[in-house]
C-alpha cells in the first residue's frame, strides 16, 4: 500500500473543501455584486463564502444522518432528506444575504446553491440507492 500523494491528501482534505467553497462562491458573490461598489460586494462576498464553508462542512453530514433516520424504501425516503438540506440551506443562504443587504441576493445565490443542490441530489441518489441494494443504512 502505497503512500498517498500531497495532491491525493489535499483533495480529500475537508479544510481544503471548505477553503475552496469559501474562495469560489465568495469569488462569485464578489462578482454577481460588482455594479453595487467595492464595499457592498466584499461584503456579499465575505458572507457567502462563509456560508458556503459551511454548507460544505455540514450538507454531506447532514444527508447521511437525516438519511440513516429514514425508511429507505419509496420515494420519500430519497426526497425527504433532500428537502430539508436543501430548504434549509435555501433559507439559511436568503436571510443571511437579506440581513446583510447584499444588493443582488438573487444573483449571489444562484451558482453557490445549484452547485449544493447538484451535489446533494447525487449524493442522497447515491446513499439512497446504496442502502436499497444492502437493505441497510
Amino acid at each position: 500500500m502505497s503512500t498517498p500523494s500531497l495532491i491525493q491528501r489535499l483533495a480529500q482534505s475537508t479544510f481544503m473543501h471548505v477553503a475552496g467553497a469559501f474562495i469560489a462562491m465568495g469569488s462569485w458573490a464578489v462578482f454577481a455584486n460588482r455594479d453595487a461598489g467595492m464595499s457592498a460586494a466584499l461584503i456579499a462576498g465575505g458572507v457567502q463564502g462563509s456560508l458556503s464553508a459551511l454548507i460544505t462542512l455540514t450538507l454531506k453530514r447532514s444527508l447521511e444522518a437525516l438519511a440513516r433516520r429514514m425508511n429507505h424504501q419509496g420515494f420519500q425516503a430519497f426526497a425527504l432528506p433532500l428537502i430539508l438540506c436543501l430548504g434549509t440551506s435555501f433559507t439559511v443562504l436568503v436571510s443571511s444575504h437579506v440581513l446583510a443587504g447584499t444588493p443582488n441576493v438573487a444573483a449571489t445565490i444562484a451558482v453557490p446553491f445549484s452547485v449544493a443542490s447538484t451535489y446533494a441530489t447525487i449524493y442522497r441518489f447515491t446513499l439512497w440507492k446504496s442502502a436499497r441494494a444492502h437493505d441497510v443504512y
